[in-house]
């Protein structure tokens, strides 16, 4: 792993580094073609200098070295002075590559999130993050921050070959950064920064991603990156708080497993839906799994009660502006179905039962028959009768479905979305197909007509979101455990799954898709009774 944070803690103290020294360097990524004559690299510098009161301070520089004519290097950023005397010199360094990061954030739409608001962190979280672990704990940690931000460097403000060079000599043998389980300060930073800051951080690093996975399906150049590995498909976490249990989840949509066998790489699609396809994979799954529980003691037993309170999916336009020419603004991916789980570690003895709090739904059907006598006389004596009868069904339907299940020992809260035209799952539909009318979910020729996001009965938000509280799931359900546990601490897990379906909606394609993203982490469990 690509240490750097290591390397800045050992830089000379004020003492035994003169500004005559020259500056020290980290070399960051390197190459040499045989038809080059000179190596090409992208560097990390640090110069020692003299501050406004003639104190010690140390200036940070990423430069290229080989890409200009005549192998003249290109500074490419500076950092703010650090000043080699304090208790902390390098917190500024810290400091301003979050805020730079947080800055650049491609925030969705009409986001209440205004980067201008964040871009002045405050300096305590920051502070507690870096005195609450250990240098190597923080080393996985701040090698994600700046390999984010040498991304963005290297993205918009260098020639292409540095770009590649970025992707394949840094962010590609370091994807295992990519993780709150490799980096535990992330964890740790999402938490205590604020939810407006996480949103605009997660987004940064989801852009990154996303064109990542681009550029392994395009493949143009780039055959050597490495995949992803499942648990990297998204970033996520959990927390205990209030008595909440919270999971929250992001994953770009190019990082989630495909369900369907269908092969959608962009070297085999039409022109225009490879356009599409671009477009789509600027885009991120953003949930949030919140459950309610509590903690009830008896004389002979504990009970352990949860429900559902918010499930929360949002598909997210990792985007700066909207495109002039097409406009696939529009076009983007909805959650065909969730599912979260909760319960004891694997393998616990101590819980005696589980019960669920929602029965089975048995789906009720009216049926109205109708039946019409008629009558006539003719000139004849006997009278001629006809008779006609008829019968009408009425079938009372939700788009979403919402259960009740049990595995092991843990409980599993489902919601399917249905076609409301067809009665299909959409989540296992394999091609997209419509009424003719532009109803259903489908709609004609499997387009919605905006029917999703627009109609009466749309059901998701205005925004393409959708959102499950506590009333749609039911009674909570109920563990109970032995009275020889009380006063321990156990490890609850939490996790989730969710579905996401792609079919055209403002447009005519005939690409669609459903890809699917798993969480799971574990949370606190306090039995201990309140005095």
């Amino acid at each position: 792993m690509m240490d750097v944070w290591s390397w800045i803690c050992e830089l000379p103290n004020s003492d035994e580094w003169t500004e005559s020294d020259s500056a020290l360097v980290f070399e960051l990524a390197s190459s040499k073609s045989s038809q080059e004559e000179s190596t090409r690299s992208i560097q990390l510098k640090a110069e020692r200098t003299a501050g406004s009161n003639s104190e010690a301070v140390v200036t940070f520089t990423i430069c290229l070295q080989g890409f200009h004519p005549f192998d003249a290097p290109k500074t490419l950023w500076v950092s703010d002075t650090c000043p080699l005397n304090s208790e902390k010199p390098f917190l500024p360094l810290v400091l301003q590559l979050l805020q730079e990061i947080i800055a650049r954030s491609p925030t969705a739409q009409n986001s209440t999130c205004p980067r201008s608001q964040l871009q002045k962190l405050k300096p305590d979280p920051v502070t507690w993050i870096m005195d609450s672990h250990s240098a190597e704990s923080f080393s996985s940690f701040f090698s994600l921050v700046f390999i984010t931000r040498l991304f963005w460097l290297c993205a918009f403000d260098a020639p292409a070959e540095a770009g590649s060079l970025c992707f394949e000599s840094v962010l590609g043998p370091h994807l295992e950064t990519l993780s709150c389980k490799q980096a535990p300060v992330l964890r740790t930073f999402l938490v205590t920064v604020g939810v407006d800051a996480e949103l605009c951080f997660m987004r940064a690093l989801g852009y990154m991603l996303a064109k990542w996975h681009i550029l392994r399906e395009v493949g143009v150049g780039l055959q050597t990156l490495a995949p992803l590995a499942s648990q990297q498909a998204g970033l996520s976490y959990a927390t205990e708080a209030h008595g909440l249990w919270v999971l929250k989840g992001y994953a770009p949509i190019l990082a989630m497993n495909p369900t369907c066998p269908i092969n959608n790489k962009f070297c085999i699609l039409e022109a225009k839906d490879t356009v599409l396809k671009y477009a789509l994979a600027h885009h991120q799954l953003e949930a949030v799994f919140q459950l309610e529980y509590a903690v009830r003691f008896y004389d002979g037993y504990i009970q352990v009660n949860a429900r559902v309170n918010n499930l929360r999916f949002h598909v997210v336009r990792l985007g700066f502006k909207k495109s002039g020419g097409v406009d696939y603004d529009d076009e983007r991916h909805f959650v065909s179905r969730a599912r979260a789980w909760v319960g004891p570690e694997v393998g616990a003895t101590y819980v005696g039962g589980l019960s669920l709090g929602r029965s089975t739904n048995n789906g009720e059907k009216e049926v109205e028959i109708q039946r019409i006598l008629k009558g006539g006389y003719d000139d004849t004596k006997a009278p001629k009768v006809k008779t006609r009868s008829g019968m009408a069904t009425k079938t009372r339907m939700k788009s979403w479905r919402w259960d009740q299940d049990v595995e092991g020992n843990a409980a599993v809260f489902d919601a399917v979305l249905y076609d409301n035209m067809t009665g299909q799952e959409v989540a296992t539909v394999r091609k997209p197909v419509g009424d003719g009318n532009g109803g259903g979910v489908g709609g004609r020729n499997g387009r919605s007509s905006g029917i999703r996001c627009n109609g009466p009965n749309r059901p998701f938000t205005k925004t393409g979101g959708v959102v499950f509280a506590g009333d749609e799931y039911g009674e909570e359900v109920e563990w109970r455990l032995g009275k020889e546990m009380e006063g321990s601490v156990l490890k609850w897990r939490l996790g989730g799954q969710v579905w996401v379906t792609y079919w055209p909606s403002e447009v005519k394609s005939s690409h669609f898709e459903t890809r699917c993203v798993e969480w799971c982490d574990e949370v606190d469990l306090p039995l201990i009774p309140a005095k």
